[in-house]
């Protein structure tokens, strides 16, 4: 990926790699029903991004990596509605049982993966999420999901924070809208991932 301003990050010494460790894990955020239909938090290129997370996620499961699907839930009676809620209103609608909160059924987790109900953006904010990557000694995160402005860029600034090597899956995740989803992936690039595309990280 190429970008005009990208000199002045070079220039800065921004912009290199942290590469791979030893023991990856993939997270998929948000990839709910909600997500993926434009009538509510959906559009842009979210349903290409679930598309061709089904191979990455089939390839995880066939490493035998720890893989962790979140999803965003409020309290029925809304007794945790936050700041997140009062800037967007309509993610009060994901509850529980809505529809819209319920992971797309081209990748339900299976026995063994990590559920996580979260709040917020970050996948690791308020989460058991870091506990379950340190309990199985993950070095480095693979991040799909969306969106990639808000809740893939929340998670992977966590993650580096973390301390995990960090990867983006440059195909395996989305945006509602074009240009804040090419926009962070170059800056995430710069400062907090590494990017690789599905077909590089099924040749890992």
């Amino acid at each position: 990926m190429t970008h005009p301003e990208e000199a002045i990050y070079r220039a800065q010494g921004m912009g290199h790699s942290s590469g791979i460790g030893a023991a990856p894990a993939l997270v998929l955020v948000d990839f709910v029903v909600g997500f993926a239909d434009p009538a509510h938090f959906g559009g842009g290129n979210i349903g290409p991004a679930i598309q061709h997370s089904i191979a990455l996620l089939a390839h995880a499961r066939k490493r035998g990596w720890p893989v962790a699907h979140t999803r965003v839930v409020y309290a029925d009676d809304g007794s945790d509605h936050g700041v997140f809620t009062i800037k967007s209103p309509s993610l009060k609608k994901l509850t529980e049982s809505s529809v819209l909160s319920q992971i797309v059924p081209e990748l339900p987790p299976i026995a063994g993966e990590l559920v996580v109900r979260k709040r917020g953006a970050s996948a690791f904010f308020d989460t058991q999420l870091s506990g379950y990557l340190r309990m199985r000694r993950v070095d480095t995160l693979i991040v799909a999901g969306c969106t990639t402005s808000g809740c893939v860029r929340a998670t992977v600034i966590d993650s580096m924070q973390h301390d995990f090597r960090t990867i983006v899956a440059l195909d395996c995740v989305g945006d509602r809208a074009i240009a804040p989803h090419e926009a962070n992936l170059f800056d995430m690039r710069q400062k907090y991932a590494d990017l690789m595309t599905n077909a590089e990280l099924l040749a890992l």
